[in-house]
């Protein structure tokens, strides 16, 4: 069907997808404190990937460093993540959803938008629930809006496995004294900017003067920030399969990094992963990205883009190597990133799909 607008969006997220899955495996989990994450070791350098509502409780949540999240829930479970199970059952569930006959936009595995244009969404939302449950196993919330933002972010108060309407009409109720973090695609540090203006609340956000947004964030984004705090954004849903933009690989290091020759090596090896993955798309390069995370958690990114596109693995190891140049000298390295950016193909999305960039 393509890109189209639809009276209204439904956004689907699978509640606590990865423990779920390990759940359905291991059944004996159920109410306990479970943690996904890296390959299941708290002594090693890894993230908490999602935890159970029951590790919530304790301060438990995604991104988390893993030692840290098992000492605050200390006879958790720690499970290491398994890609392909999880990328498995993700796809099960997309099939069950394009299955009802709507249009599904997938946002990641346990993620998507879907648009329908019924008098009565709710109704659509609960036929969504008992039908990936039946099929899957899995509960799943549902947020009902009149746009992606407003339905994304009405999935929050929907969990768990239940469904929530947030619209124009309801926007300022629910959304307008809570703060700008709260918003999808804002995060720490631009709920710090948007403070250091006076503006901590989403209906200050709507009130903003526009002209203070542009100064500190630009044309663009500045203008996207102020329809944000009014919760405007597009309602188009496209079930056209995703282009990727770009591909990236990056490392923690269970021992720091601290020589210079450390570092090339590493990077090195990183490029010459990312250039297999693009390769595999037959798409040449434009821009190379570096990304480095010094001890104890200092990060730091640089990008540059290319004189040319090129699909050379040689001009691409350069052009990182040249980038960490820029690096800080005598610093412990504990992580290492690089992204390749690709030329999109004839007929790929010529702009952003889903409507904010990734919390910052």
């Amino acid at each position: 069907m393509g890109a189209h607008a639809f009276r209204w969006v439904l956004h689907v997220d699978l509640d606590q997808f990865l423990v779920a899955v390990e759940v359905l495996r291991r059944p004996e989990l159920a109410g306990k404190p479970v943690i996904v994450g890296g390959r299941g070791d708290p002594t090693e350098r890894a993230v908490v990937s999602t935890a159970s509502y029951e590790a919530r409780k304790f301060g438990v949540g995604s991104g988390m460093p893993l030692r840290i999240a098992a000492r605050k829930v200390p006879d958790a479970i720690i499970l290491p993540v398994d890609h392909e199970v999880y990328l498995e059952a993700s796809g099960h569930v997309m099939d069950t959803l394009r299955g009802l006959g709507l249009v599904v936009e997938v946002l990641g595995w346990d993620e998507a938008f879907l648009g329908c244009d019924a008098d009565d969404p709710e109704a659509v939302a609960h036929r969504v629930q008992e039908a990936v449950l039946a099929a899957t196993d899995l509960h799943c919330s549902v947020g009902v809006g009149d746009n992606k933002i407003r339905a994304k972010i009405a999935t929050g108060f929907g969990k768990p496995a239940g469904i929530f309407r947030l619209t124009e009409q309801s926007w300022f109720e629910v959304m307008g004294e809570r703060p700008t973090i709260d918003l999808w695609g804002v995060g720490s540090k631009v709920s710090k900017r948007l403070a250091a203006h006076g503006v901590t609340t989403v209906a200050e956000l709507a009130a903003a003067d526009g002209d203070v947004l542009v100064g500190e964030f630009g044309p663009r984004m500045g203008a996207w920030y102020g329809d944000l705090g009014r919760g405007h954004g597009s309602a188009v849903v496209d079930d056209a399969p995703w282009v990727a933009r770009g591909h990236s690989r990056e490392t923690t290091y269970q021992r720091n990094l601290t020589t210079p020759e450390q570092v090339e090596a590493a990077l090195r090896d990183l490029v010459t992963q990312v250039h297999a993955d693009t390769e595999a798309e037959d798409r040449p390069v434009f821009r190379m990205g570096l990304k480095v995370r010094y001890a104890p958690f200092f990060t730091q990114s640089y990008s540059k883009k290319l004189p040319a596109p090129t699909r050379s693995l040689d001009e691409m190891t350069s052009a990182v190597l040249s980038l960490a140049g820029g690096m800080e000298p005598g610093r412990e390295v504990r992580l290492l990133g690089v992204r390749a950016e690709m030329v999109m193909p004839d007929g790929g999305d010529p702009v952003e799909r889903t409507p904010v960039r990734g919390r910052i």
